[in-house]
């Protein structure tokens, strides 16, 4: 895989796309780590390679993704059993509410109602492809999800 530019976000346009590149990311709720002594959140996915996919290639590609949340003072969720670690979400997007300025909150939202709101002294969060997803399961409506478990390929 070709080296991968860094997304960064430090205002709320700069969330929107990042939140725009995470759009159906599935998520384990294992993979999500709140490090509250570094005021960080830590969360690993697989994402689908829209700039891939809209580059014209009709197969979709998903990619292994970080994405981290600095300066965090509280991580709080919602409809979410934090208690399942091998439950996998589907993350709708990312939207940010202001508070007292810089901060405010930054809320995940996942199908199904869950949510993770995390409230933050600024925006300052990074998006980083680790590398394309060779071992994954194909999800559910995408390409080669038609074929049988036993099925040798």
């Amino acid at each position: 895989m070709a080296n991968q530019p860094r997304l960064i976000a430090l205002d709320e346009d700069d969330l929107a796309v990042i939140s725009a590149h995470v759009q159906e990311a599935s998520v384990r709720i294992g993979d999500i780590i709140w490090r509250q002594s570094e005021k960080r959140l830590v969360a690993g996915m697989r994402r689908l390679d829209w700039d891939h996919a809209l580059s014209g290639p009709p197969a979709a590609r998903r990619l292994i993704t970080a994405l981290r949340f600095d300066r965090v003072l509280a991580c709080k969720s919602r409809n979410l059993d934090m208690d399942k670690p091998d439950l996998t979400l589907d993350l709708l997007g990312l939207e940010f509410h202001p508070g007292k300025k810089p901060g405010g909150s930054v809320l995940l939202m996942f199908a199904g109602g869950g949510a993770l709101r995390l409230d933050v002294e600024c925006i300052e969060c990074e998006l980083a492809d680790l590398g394309e997803d060779h071992l994954g399961a194909v999800g559910e409506g995408e390409p080669g999800s038609d074929i049988a478990a036993d099925t040798d390929v």
